[in-house]
């Protein structure tokens, strides 16, 4: 079986391709994203926040696809015993 096909390769690369766009429209357009930012009226508060969430979302997709296309995983957790043999 070939360990290559379970790898994410799509998502990796269409989070990886969203994300570079994110961060290039927030590089191309500075300006007005912070004339927008840093308005206090109606709902332009929450653009922040908004913005936020979408880069936090998109960029941690993409490096958990990252680490997944590399074989990378976790852990697994060891389960603690429960038979009262610590107990005095």
């Amino acid at each position: 079986m070939d360990s290559n096909a379970n790898r994410p390769w799509f998502k990796l690369i269409a989070t990886g391709t969203v994300t570079a766009i994110l961060y290039t429209l927030l590089f191309a357009f500075e300006k007005d994203v912070m004339a927008s930012f840093t308005r206090t009226d109606g709902l332009y508060p929450l653009l922040p926040v908004v913005a936020a969430f979408a880069f936090s979302l998109a960029h941690g997709a993409f490096t958990g696809y990252f680490w997944d296309a590399l074989g990378v995983k976790a852990r697994p957790k060891v389960q603690e015993r429960s038979d009262g043999a610590d107990a005095l």
